[in-house]
């Protein structure tokens, strides 16, 4: 999980990320990662519109944006 937000922030590539919150809610977000550390990182949320930390505990899937999908949402 980490391997794949350090490549985005790389490679300047949105994320879809499947979330679980404190209190067990489940969202799907499109996010940009711009900081990340060992057990949490930040990035701004297309969902909320603001930027927005993250546990990497809580990531229960997260996969990179491709340039088709872009145009599409």
């Amino acid at each position: 999980m980490l391997k794949t937000i350090e490549r985005s922030m790389k490679y300047n590539q949105l994320l879809d990320m499947i979330y679980m919150d404190n209190n067990g809610g489940i969202t799907k977000r499109r996010i940009k990662a711009f900081q990340v550390t060992e057990d949490s990182f930040q990035a701004h949320c297309y969902l909320r519109g603001s930027k927005r930390t993250f546990k990497i505990d809580n990531v229960l899937a997260l996969v990179p944006v491709t340039t088709r999908e872009r145009m599409v949402v």
